[in-house]
């Protein structure tokens, strides 16, 4: 499969800026449809590279069609469907996480949904990212849905020796995360060993998401060896969502010069 208008923007990006920082729009974590959409539209006049509008429960239909339609209409950066099954999917997307998420226990997940969802992704000209997905615990609310065998935060060789099967089947990304549940938080990001372990046994692109609250975090999860850090929770708040991707993305732009010095 040839890579498609999206995924040559996210390489070309890595190419010539080092890193790029993604947002992550969960519509049950706000109150209206119209805050999800103003908070990405904030986070992308704060500097956020991508869009990434999904969850792991109740997000499909009208409901994902409207959020995704009026933050197309707001913004020029991709929007892309972080999906949480078969049916959280909108043809107002411009592309996908075509996720299998490798570690999990139940198949379904592994190629089942990803079979029963192609036909139809390809008839709404959803441009598909292929993305290895590995659940480290806590998991939170995908861990319990994707029914994960969740990778300890103290085996990192585990999460490197998946991550390379994952560009060995054919992953073009390679995506870690600790969960969607913001109360498990306390637990934070990925150990920044567990980070650098990862990268280093992969050629493809290494994004981290999950528990990155602070720009100490962020700039961690950079320096050890994640080229897209993906942001959910810190952005929620709808009053300081510009303001803080405006920090975030200062952080990421000195993060991804050093990337490039050192190549």
């Amino acid at each position: 499969m040839k890579q498609g208008r999206v995924e040559l923007y996210i390489n070309e990006a890595l190419e010539s800026r080092g890193a790029l920082l993604f947002g992550l729009i969960d519509p049950d974590d706000y109150k209206t449809d119209e805050e999800a959409i103003r908070t990405a539209k904030a986070g992308v006049d704060g500097g956020i590279d991508v869009v990434l509008i999904g969850g792991s429960m109740g997000v499909q239909g009208e409901t994902l069609d409207r959020i995704t339609k009026g933050i197309k209409d707001l913004v020029d950066t991709p929007v892309v469907l972080f999906p949480g099954n078969i049916g959280t999917l909108t043809s107002y997307a411009d592309a996908l996480y075509f996720m299998s998420l490798l570690n999990a226990r139940n198949p379904y997940w592994i190629t089942h949904a990803q079979m029963l969802a192609a036909p139809l992704i390809r008839k709404l000209h959803l441009e598909p990212l292929p993305v290895g997905y590995i659940v480290v615990h806590p998991g939170g609310t995908v861990g319990w849905v994707g029914d994960a065998n969740l990778v300890p935060r103290e085996k990192p060789k585990i999460a490197a020796a998946l991550a390379m099967a994952g560009e060995y089947l054919g992953h073009r990304f390679i995506l870690t995360d600790t969960g969607s549940n913001p109360r498990m938080q306390h637990a934070g990001p990925i150990p920044p060993e567990f980070v650098r372990m990862v990268k280093q046994s992969i050629s493809v692109p290494y994004i981290v998401g999950g528990g990155i609250l602070t720009l100490n975090d962020l700039r961690n999860a950079y320096k050890y060896g994640a080229d897209i850090v993906q942001i959910g929770t810190a952005f929620e708040s709808i009053s300081d969502a510009k303001k803080k991707a405006k920090s975030f993305s200062r952080i990421v732009k000195e993060e991804g010069a050093k990337k490039l010095k050192n190549i």
